[in-house]
């Protein structure tokens, strides 16, 4: 399993507030634009079947007590694998933004981590 954060909260709350800041130039997440526009992509979903793994994505609010802890030390957005002995960093914030919000590229990205 994957576990996604995006450096936004959840809610309509923090959806206003990223957009907001997205249009304005102080908020970005390179995971947000890659999973999403105004909504979410169909190429996210056709790639997460074809990778035939579990992609759990979590906003700064949402976050478990490890998924926060990991974000605490990695920074957000991240995508980390999840196994028994606890998480680990695949992609970080630096690797989501070289896709550019590309799925495909995301995909390439975690094909190259081993995933899929």
């Amino acid at each position: 399993m994957l576990v996604g954060v995006y450096r936004a909260d959840g809610g309509p709350l923090g959806e206003l507030r990223y957009v907001i800041g997205h249009m304005l130039g102080t908020a970005h997440c390179a995971l947000c634009d890659i999973t999403h526009t105004w909504r979410r992509k169909p190429e996210w979903d056709a790639m997460v079947e074809r990778l035939d793994v579990s992609i759990d994505l979590r906003h700064l609010n949402e976050m478990d007590d490890d998924v926060a802890a990991a974000v605490a030390e990695y920074g957000a957005p991240a995508v980390f694998r999840r196994a028994e002995n606890g998480l680990t960093l695949l992609l970080d914030a630096h690797e989501l933004d070289a896709v550019g919000g590309s799925v495909a590229g995301f995909e390439q990205a975690l094909r190259a981590k081993g995933v899929g």
